[in-house]
């Protein structure tokens, strides 16, 4: 199979994702292979290529956003039966008996292994997968709408839920990128007030088109102060600016893997009058369910950038220089 491969940690400007022939890999016990359809790309990607997240596996193929269609399954496997189409995410693995997965908090399992870091993901023609972390793509999506949200779609719901928006109450969102115009909607159905703040102009005016309902380049110039805000970008600078237009006994919730150094705060001025700040760690499969079931009801439509699986790198240095409106897709087969 052909595969895009990752070999050495390396900046994405300098093309690191190299094209190899492989081995097409067998499903052990309770796994299942998929004949992977397409893979979105993702900012998580980015810093598993270029070193922002701790080195695991390498050589690794990168990808965790995937939909495919089983081809093989491995012994003892009883729910997923070949020709079915499903979706491989980000969590791939959690020990089902530690004080966090009994409690439903399988996102912080210390056990825990993602797709894509400790093991091989979606830049391939085939990929394997547990068979209890695949999920089954409902008929309302076509393979590339259903990609972004199997990791940006699935992180934004878990963000959305951690902002603790109240009902018909205004939500800053702070970057617009895959995860964020996938929230953008969820809010929009919901009666939400959506604020959109982005240094891109191109993301501004994709924020406008979705029904944002004030968009700028300054948190400050908001028309007022937001009940729940989501940080998306990997900016820790963002954090007080988005704390200070937050309104009395808001919630803030940090939504990325990564983030640069969080400033200073001002209790006064930051945090004071019961203001809420929630990170985001990855998401339970509970998480990705709700999403899809939601996803499909609305229905989600993502805004999707399609390349062929040998333009990984290019895609990637799109998504980094801010070029890439919407969610990127790689397409490997039909």
């Amino acid at each position: 199979m052909k595969a895009m491969v990752l070999e050495e940690i390396a900046g994405i400007d300098t093309s690191p994702l190299a094209l190899r022939e492989m081995a097409v890999p067998e499903p052990g016990p309770g796994e299942v292979r998929l004949e992977v359809r397409c893979c979105a790309i993702c900012r998580t990607d980015l810093h598993v290529i270029e070193g922002e997240l701790p080195r695991e596996k390498l050589p690794i193929i990168p990808g965790h956003q995937i939909v495919g269609v089983v081809d093989k399954v491995g012994e003892g496997c009883s729910d997923i039966r070949e020709g079915e189409r499903v979706g491989v995410a980000w969590l791939r693995h959690t020990c089902g008996q530690c004080l966090f997965c009994i409690r439903g908090q399988e996102n912080l399992c210390e056990s825990s292994r993602y797709t894509g870091y400790h093991a091989d993901g979606g830049y391939a023609e085939y990929a394997i997968a547990p068979e209890a972390f695949v999920y089954t793509i409902p008929e309302a999506f076509g393979d590339t709408d259903a990609a972004p949200l199997l990791c940006g779609g699935i992180i934004g719901y878990r963000a959305l839920k951690r902002a603790n928006v109240p009902e018909g109450g205004r939500l800053a969102l702070y970057g617009f990128g895959s995860s964020a115009h996938v929230v953008m909607q969820i809010a929009k159905h919901r009666g939400y007030s959506v604020y959109v703040v982005s240094r891109g102009e191109e993301h501004l005016e994709l924020a406008r088109a979705m029904g944002a309902d004030w968009a700028g380049n300054d948190a400050a110039d908001m028309p007022e102060k937001a009940d729940s805000a989501i940080i998306f970008a990997p900016a820790g600078r963002l954090v007080p600016v988005a704390l200070e237009m937050l309104e009395k006994g808001g919630t803030l919730a940090l939504a990325g893997i990564y983030m640069t150094d969080v400033p200073a705060l001002s209790y006064e001025k930051h945090v004071f009058y019961e203001r809420d700040i929630h990170s985001v760690t990855a998401n339970t499969r509970e998480d990705g369910r709700q999403l899809l079931e939601e996803a499909a009801e609305i229905p989600i439509r993502p805004r999707i950038t399609v390349y062929s699986i040998e333009d990984a790198n290019r895609a990637l240095q799109d998504l980094k220089n801010g070029t890439l409106s919407g969610t990127g897709i790689l397409r490997v087969s039909t």
